[in-house]
């Protein structure tokens, strides 16, 4: 059985610096993506349909997190699969900085800090994902890929604790379950 791909692969007139997809996002958070109108009154974020003008790469992420932690090998069909990668990553990143008896404000506190935090973009040395990804083709892309990039993990951040303690101020275990599985046998 192959991996689930992203459905944003066959969205034209995408932004693309080297080869990682700038969708647009439904986001709060300030950065380069194009914003995408919020939720239709009523819609939580945890039941928005695909099909929806809302839904974005990041409902995407957290909706396919599951099922692609569970395949080592994953096949890139195109700029949007890279964004759905490192989403994935960083999300495996966040369920690390989780502890079983975290309060939702420890948690926020601590998956707010790696969110924020120094990170490397495709094309710096740190990064671990260089041989799948280009780097960027001058300053100006890289900058702005690191602010996309930013406002991504940002809302990833705030999206993953709605879901995590979505029962109150007490983890999901079945988040919590996943903090040992590394999606392509990589972390950031």
């Amino acid at each position: 059985m192959p991996a689930y791909h992203s459905i944003f692969l066959q969205d034209q007139d995408v932004r693309i610096i080297g080869n990682f997809a700038l969708l647009p996002l439904r986001t709060r958070t300030r950065g380069p993506a194009y914003t995408l109108p919020p939720l239709p009154t009523g819609t939580s974020d945890l039941d928005i349909d695909p099909d929806s003008e809302s839904y974005d790469p990041l409902d995407e992420v957290l909706s396919l997190f599951r099922a692609n932690t569970f395949f080592r090998n994953f096949e890139i069909k195109g700029p949007a699969d890279r964004l759905l990668i490192y989403g994935i990553l960083f999300v495996s990143e966040c369920l690390t900085k989780i502890k079983p008896g975290m309060g939702s404000r420890e948690a926020e506190k601590a998956v707010t800090t790696a969110a924020l935090e120094q990170f490397s973009i495709p094309g710096d040395p740190g990064f671990p994902l260089n041989q799948l990804y280009e780097a960027p083709h001058n300053k100006n892309d890289a900058e702005t890929l690191r602010q996309y990039i930013s406002q991504v993990r940002q809302e990833l951040a705030i999206r993953l604790l709605a879901r995590v303690y979505a029962g109150g101020n007490i983890p999901s275990k079945w988040w919590l379950s996943f903090t040992k599985r590394r999606f392509m046998g990589k972390s950031l």
